[in-house]
């Protein structure tokens, strides 16, 4: 087993002290922060099924042959492909795995293994030694089990028991330029993402589209980032999990900030001090990505944050480092440009000042909203 850079960390779920490690909210204000969610509270949401984000990265549509099989296990939105869920019985936790289950794999507690990437790997060995690293899961080196390697990491999860949970995926494009230039070289139309696109909206396919019945995977991704949040704001919601295990997932036309205050409020529960902690906890990454050596050196495409709290604990965390590509020698992103082809900008503190800006006026609501009885104060006093 290669070694990794990780320290252990608390396996019940204490909070720690290093830095960036989780929020926790005074005890006495804990109760007050309780979600109260319910299946009739979310019904308003459009639970439609989900699409595979490594369906849609794959350079070929699925064969007939296994199609089948893809969509049984497409029933989760694309944050799971990226971690476990886990819930306890007892004193004894156990992992469930969800969503694309080739890319997890049972550990022991407190760890996760993920499929190998070559990648993710070196990225996570970087981070370890980087500023960023109280913002990323720990790395345990790479393991072999059944003939396949790992990246074996932290469980993000660890401790919790029916946490609520958002992905949001970070920066203003969600493909490599190379892969744009691969896209245009083979020019490989599939049907697949044609039949998505179509669903969502029937007149997005161009009229040869509609004739070929197919579109090619930039295509497809760029008109993703156009209906959603990713081209305007450089961040989308990709997909909620509510603490009574209640997954919304139709995010994919959620692009104005009023939709994203909503979905925030239906997140927090419009709870103040869960929005502050997470305020809080975006600006110290933040601060830690300015400083950082692997951020400048780095482009983030694919990468996003997870959000994570329960009963008062709240963290977020750098999540999805596959994409993640060292530059050339000498060369540097400001992660705050826009993107042309050829500068490689990702946009990623873009999405990160508009996500910080829209956490800030979701908290500023909910506070004044809280304030009715301040005016009842104020009234003149009654002479007799």
């Amino acid at each position: 087993m290669d070694s990794g850079g990780g320290e252990s960390r608390d396996s019940e779920g204490t909070p720690l002290q290093l830095p960036g490690d989780w929020e926790s909210l005074p005890p006495q204000l804990e109760a007050k922060c309780c979600l109260r969610t319910s299946s009739s509270s979310v019904s308003s949401f459009n639970c439609s099924s989900a699409e595979s984000e490594d369906e849609v990265f794959s350079d070929g549509a699925p064969s007939s042959r296994n199609r089948r099989q893809l969509l049984r296990k497409m029933k989760s939105w694309k944050a799971f492909f990226t971690m476990v869920h886990w819930t306890c019985r007892r004193s004894n936790s156990w992992i469930q795995l969800a969503g694309h289950e080739g890319n997890f794999r049972l550990s022991e507690a407190g760890f996760i293994l993920k499929k190998f990437s070559v990648n993710e790997s070196q990225c996570l060995q970087k981070l370890m030694g980087d500023v960023l690293k109280p913002y990323v899961p720990a790395y345990y080196g790479v393991v072999e089990k059944d003939s396949e390697r790992f990246i074996q990491m932290e469980d993000l999860l660890t401790g919790l028991h029916s946490p609520c949970i958002m992905d949001c995926k970070m920066g203003i494009r969600t493909y490599l330029e190379e892969e744009m230039v691969r896209d245009l070289q083979r020019c490989s139309y599939r049907k697949d993402l044609y039949q998505k696109m179509n669903k969502v909206d029937p007149e997005a396919p161009t009229e040869q589209e509609h004739r070929q019945a197919g579109v090619t995977k930039v295509r497809y991704m760029q008109w993703r980032e156009m209906i959603s949040s990713t081209a305007t704001l450089g961040f989308r919601i990709e997909g909620i999990t509510m603490d009574n295990g209640v997954v919304l997932k139709d995010f994919k036309q959620t692009r104005t900030k009023e939709q994203i205050i909503a979905t925030l409020i239906r997140f927090t529960d419009g709870c103040p001090l869960i929005l502050k902690a997470y305020e809080n906890r975006l600006n110290a990454i933040k601060e830690a990505l300015l400083q950082s050596p692997f951020f400048r050196c780095h482009e983030f495409i694919g990468s996003s944050l997870l959000f994570i709290h329960e009963k008062g604990r709240v963290n977020v965390w750098m999540i999805d480092f596959g994409k993640t590509t060292t530059l050339p020698e000498g060369h540097t992103l400001q992660h705050n440009r826009p993107w042309a082809e050829g500068n490689r900008e990702d946009g990623y503190l873009l999405g990160l000042d508009n996500l910080l800006g829209i956490f800030s006026a979701t908290l500023a609501q909910q506070e004044n909203a809280a304030e009715p009885s301040g005016e009842v104060s104020e009234r003149p006093p009654v002479h007799r």
